[in-house]
């Protein structure tokens, strides 16, 4: 995987790529991370990237001779097509099923915006997609680019060294992770779940998984309309939603999800994760 990342700051990414998995992956050629400076395709003497905006206004925008000239060169260099992402407040909200499809990709060229945005010509001309991160208002898209970087690296083949741990993290199939525990068995009073130290793989993955669904509806119920739920599942969620009710604050049967309301019930089983 190739990742192009277009920046007006590229010192910013140094330590973040040279650690950890990251670091191991691009030490090992699994990854390749090519940081350009945005500055260096501007003209004139002082390589100027910004100007006031049309019709007046606070701040400063991205000029875009300087930034089509530089997504034009990177895409130009050797190598498969790049996929050309702005970061950006106005872009589709980043997740995971975006990661993923991101991670299809061969190569990845990130456009770090800066200033009160770029010109909207440079969307229209040389983008292939916007995101955002979050409902929030950063210095710069170099944050976000990190993010998007990481998030989509690691679901590289060979990026992680056990590929199972992917499929098992928050988010991966729709659901929060369940809790995690180790040594030592007691601390500070609290200990680790009976069943896990049971040695009976069985339970211990009908265990993980109630307590994923649990903690998906309790912290995060909005992830349900899309996650992958079967129908032992959605029985499951509704008996722990029903005792979710008892508690001060949680919704009632009406204001649930649409997958544990009553009459959607698909039937029981011995391989149910409640049983």
């Amino acid at each position: 995987m190739i990742y192009d990342i277009l920046t007006l700051f590229p010192e910013m990414f140094d330590s973040f790529l040279d650690a950890s998995i990251l670091g191991k992956a691009i030490a090992q050629g699994t990854l390749q991370v090519r940081r350009h400076n945005i500055r260096d395709f501007a003209t004139g003497r002082h390589r100027v990237t910004d100007d006031a905006p049309y019709g007046g206004g606070c701040g400063m925008v991205m000029k875009p001779e300087p930034l089509v000239r530089a997504i034009e060169s990177v895409r130009a260099l050797e190598g498969p097509p790049g996929f050309v992402v702005l970061l950006t407040p106005q872009g589709r909200r980043f997740c995971q099923k975006i990661a993923a499809d991101l991670a299809r990709k061969e190569r990845l060229i990130l456009v770090c915006g800066r200033y009160e945005g770029v010109d909207e010509r440079v969307r229209e001309l040389a983008v292939d997609e916007e995101i955002s991160i979050g409902d929030y208002v950063l210095s710069g898209g170099e944050a976000a680019a990190l993010v998007v970087l990481d998030a989509t690296a690691r679901l590289v083949p060979g990026v992680l060294g056990d590929e199972q741990s992917v499929r098992e993290e928050s988010f991966s199939g729709g659901l929060l992770e369940y809790p995690q525990y180790t040594r030592p068995r007691q601390f500070m009073g609290l200990g680790v779940p009976a069943v896990l130290l049971s040695g009976d793989h069985r339970k211990i993955a009908l265990w993980r998984r109630r307590k994923s669904l649990e903690r998906t509806l309790r912290r995060r119920p909005d992830l349900l309309s899309e996650a992958s739920l079967t129908e032992e599942d959605r029985k499951c969620l509704r008996e722990i939603a029903e005792r979710f009710e008892k508690e001060q604050g949680f919704p009632g049967p009406q204001e649930r999800p649409a997958q544990l309301r009553p009459g959607r019930d698909g039937g029981g089983g011995p391989e149910a994760p409640c049983s």
